[in-house]
């Protein structure tokens, strides 16, 4: 998945990197508006070009196969990314057609159903003479035709358990789930897949790596040095990385890096691939990649950006006089109690720390030679379910930051993003999180800070195995409010 509510990307693995399920489907999930009034008549629309490209990619992608999505490609789409799209058929499973809906002339909807979960997506394709087709695929929350029943407290971990059961029996699900309700913890259970090891069994202390997970530990230090007077959110690049290589990215505050809005990009890619043992530090990915142009003027749009947590990472290092990793230890971990995470380099043997498993041609394989050196700012560091249950909280309490600026931190400033957290509002309930995902590594953290309900799934396998377990429990779970009687 990709940053913008869902939009379908080019997912090659270096895009997907610490990036692939970043953002979980409840989170991204956003009441879409309602298709034109002006529809196109049945008959009509069956011919127009949109539709027709729609029903084509629908085909193909359910197909799961090679050749008819290249068939689409060349009729429809000669820049779409084939690999990714067979990616994103494993991830979803396919799709159901639910209904086609209502739409103008050369623009063709539908709403669809995953296969392999309860996510509801409306698809959009859009088709001009002389250009590729455009598709475009966001969550939505489900019609009220497509809700799932909620349960009581009890049914719904039941039916979590189950699901992760059968998961794990199909070789898909290794790790770790945990749900706790203020001082109670109704769940925190470990999974082995069938097909794993014998002598690497997943436990309750096992250190999954969190993927982009880490950009909550990045925005809490960043908000801490907000409220300590040694940062201001108005403050640019420029400000405080003196000689930043790029003026225009120089420009960028430290509220639109929180809310990747700074124009700053990612640094996946071909010379990432080739370099990434050798960055070691923040400052290396600024040296490598520093002098880039922006993707768009700082504050003009949202997207979301890897480099620019990594710049953050590195203003936190000229703010403290501290290391990246250090602050993080000193003023995140201690005061959370949370004594099994952190961003130790791939080559430090850490106990407990979880083989990453990627699938490949249909098989589980190591996926060590993906990982870059060590985590950073954007992600990519480890941790256990109890120690995120221990970040919650320590959120929620004020040791970490004060009342006033955890609000700030995880209401909406852009439609779907905090500073560092995603947030949204359920059935009238909010909550706000994080996932993070790459191959052989998923995590999710959901947060309810009215109800002090805290979900927490981790994986160390291919995403979105712990999103999509994450996520079936949320849909099921009773919400704290009447919108859960429906």
């Amino acid at each position: 998945m990709v940053p913008t509510p869902f939009r379908v990307p080019a997912m090659s693995r270096a895009v997907s990197l610490l990036v692939a399920c970043c953002l979980p489907l409840t989170l991204l999930a956003q009441p879409s508006p309602a298709p034109t009034d002006r529809p196109v008549p049945v008959a009509e629309a069956a011919l127009d070009p949109a539709r027709q490209a729609l029903d084509a990619w629908l085909a193909a992608f359910n197909s799961g196969e090679r050749a008819p999505l290249e068939a689409f490609r060349d009729r429809w789409k000669p820049d779409m990314d084939v690999d990714g799209m067979l990616g994103f058929r494993v991830e979803t499973g396919g799709f159901r057609l639910v209904r086609h809906e209502p739409s103008d002339p050369g623009k063709a909807l539908a709403l669809l159903q995953e296969m392999d979960s309860d996510t509801v997506a409306r698809m959009q394709m859009e088709v001009r003479a002389g250009e590729p087709a455009r598709l475009e695929i966001r969550t939505i929350d489900p019609p009220e035709d497509l809700r799932v029943a909620r349960m009581t407290a009890q049914g719904a971990i039941d039916a979590l358990v189950a699901r992760a059961d059968e998961q794990a029996a199909d070789d898909g699900f290794s790790g770790v789930l945990l749900v706790a309700s203020g001082d109670d913890v109704l769940l925190h259970r470990a999974w082995h897949r069938a097909g794993a090891p014998a002598d690497a069994p997943v436990t309750l202390d096992t250190r999954f790596r969190i993927g982009s997970m880490n950009k909550m530990f990045t925005a809490v230090a960043t908000l801490q040095l907000v409220q300590a007077g040694k940062l201001s959110l108005d403050g640019t690049v420029g400000e405080y990385l003196p000689g930043y290589p790029n003026a225009e990215v120089a420009k960028a505050t430290v509220r639109q890096l929180l809310t990747h809005s700074g124009g700053t990009g990612d640094f996946f890619g071909p010379e990432f691939d080739a370099q990434r043992l050798s960055l070691k530090t923040h400052d290396d990915y600024v040296r490598l990649f520093g002098a880039r142009a922006p993707t768009h003027a700082p504050g003009a749009e949202q997207r979301y950006s890897n480099h620019g947590f990594l710049l953050l990472g590195a203003i936190i290092e000229r703010a403290s006089g501290q290391s990246y990793y250090d602050y993080i230890d000193t003023h995140v971990f201690a005061p959370a109690g949370m004594q099994r995470s952190g961003s130790l380099p791939e080559d430090v043997d850490v106990p407990g720390r979880a083989i990453a498993y990627m699938r490949k041609d249909g098989a589980w394989v190591d996926a060590a030679d993906t990982l870059p050196y060590r985590g950073t700012a954007a992600g990519g560091g480890y941790s256990t379910a109890g120690d995120l249950l221990a970040f919650a909280r320590a959120l929620l309490d004020g040791t970490l930051l004060s009342p006033d600026m955890l609000a700030e931190a995880t209401r909406n400033q852009t439609p779907w993003y905090g500073y560092g957290f995603m947030a949204r509002t359920q059935d009238g309930v909010r909550m706000f999180g994080h996932g993070g995902g790459a191959p052989g590594m998923n995590g999710d953290l959901r947060v309810y800070p009215d109800h002090g309900i805290v979900v927490v799934g981790l994986a160390n396998v291919d995403p979105p195995a712990a999103n999509r377990l994450v996520d079936y429990y949320l849909l099921r779970m009773p919400l704290p409010t009447a919108a859960a009687e429906r």
